[in-house]
């Protein structure tokens, strides 16, 4: 999600749980395209104002491009059919609700973000607004050397079992160095035959009159950034992957014509996103 890292460097007293309501809100606005009825639980009113601001002075497609993008990873699981369903920087989404009941679920994010999440939905299930779902929520301190604990915590649930990586919206705010990591990661984690989703976004977005608008969003209204801060990705990195081999690849335009959902804004304001699949064959 591209406003996240912004706000959370801001110091603008908005707390780490609130920016991460913001992803939901653009799902719960096209619910027919994201397929996500359950994003609205997230909504506040702080966020729908945030929204608003970013929609006006960023792109307003933005909105379609997280529908799409949630439409995409829920089909693709859907297809798939894995035992199990990890996801990295989850956040507020709600695959684990969208999905099948028999999945187990496997939430990772930053401890207070996971912390937040687990006590809500523990509310909303209560109150009836949320099926029951096998859910597992795991907190991480990114800045620490996570690999050995948490490889050892997922094994311990995933078992021998068959598993979809999700990670959307993170890689954008690592380095080469963690990003290149983190798929190692997923490589000791997971069997042949198993599967990634990914989403990043490539270079010549840097070029784009929205990545300008993004830019200037920032430094106006949170925190001073600069192109070099954020990464991005071509289709090689992929590609070349000796662990995977690439299936699927998808932008926002091939699936806006596969989801019939109408382009307004020329593409050079348009942040467009890149999304991946991924299949274990070693």
């Amino acid at each position: 999600m591209k406003i996240v890292s912004c706000v959370l460097m801001s110091g603008l007293g908005i707390e780490i749980h609130e920016t991460a309501f913001v992803t939901s809100t653009f799902r719960s606005l096209n619910t027919e395209l994201s397929r996500d009825v359950y994003a609205r639980l997230w909504s506040n009113s702080r966020t729908d104002e945030l929204v608003k601001k970013y929609l006006n002075n960023v792109c307003e497609e933005e909105v379609s491009a997280h529908c799409l993008r949630n439409r995409f990873f829920l089909e693709e699981v859907e297809r798939l059919k894995p035992a199990v369903v990890i996801n990295f920087g989850s956040g507020f989404s709600m695959y684990p609700f969208l999905l099948d009941k028999s999945i187990i679920n496997i939430e990772i994010d930053k401890e207070e973000i996971i912390s937040y999440k687990e006590e809500r939905v523990n509310e909303f299930q209560k109150n009836g607004e949320l099926p029951d779902r096998i859910i597992h929520f795991i907190g991480v301190d990114f800045s620490k050397d996570y690999v050995g604990t948490l490889l050892e915590k997922i094994k311990r649930i995933k078992k021998n079992k068959t598993s979809f990586v999700l990670i959307e919206g993170v890689l954008f705010f690592l380095s080469r160095k963690d990003t290149d990591k983190l798929f190692d990661f997923f490589s000791m984690l997971q069997r042949k035959g198993d599967y990634i989703g990914s989403a990043s976004f490539q270079k010549d977005l840097k070029k784009s009159k929205g990545f300008k608008k993004l830019l200037d969003f920032c430094n106006k209204e949170m925190v001073k950034t600069e192109a070099s801060d954020w990464q991005t990705i071509e289709d090689d990195f992929y590609r070349t992957n000796k662990n995977y081999e690439l299936l699927n690849h998808q932008d926002y335009f091939s699936l806006s014509e596969k989801y019939n959902n109408e382009v307004k804004l020329e593409k050079d304001l348009i942040l467009n996103e890149n999304f991946y699949i991924l299949k274990k064959i070693v």
